[in-house]
């Protein structure tokens, strides 16, 4: 199962993003997951979960430059 995941990563929706911790979190909560799982899982949350928050700052970033300035502009970081 080879695959560039980190290109995919980057083109996934907050929607896309919040389906797989939906998901993550199933899995944690099954009797049959192991310590060393619930480790992974937890760690794999964690890192969507700073996805998640990198890409709202960049849509509240965009707000604020459109409410400041009437049009739109990228913001740089």
């Amino acid at each position: 199962m080879g695959g560039d995941s980190k290109v995919k990563e980057k083109q996934q929706t907050l929607q896309d993003i919040f389906v797989q911790l939906e998901e993550v979190v199933v899995k944690m909560e099954q009797e049959e997951v192991s310590l060393e799982e619930s480790f992974e899982l937890y760690h794999k949350g964690m890192d969507m979960l700073k996805m998640c928050n990198d890409k709202i700052d960049k849509v509240e970033k965009k707000i604020l430059l459109l409410d400041n300035e009437g049009e739109e502009h990228e913001f740089e970081s």
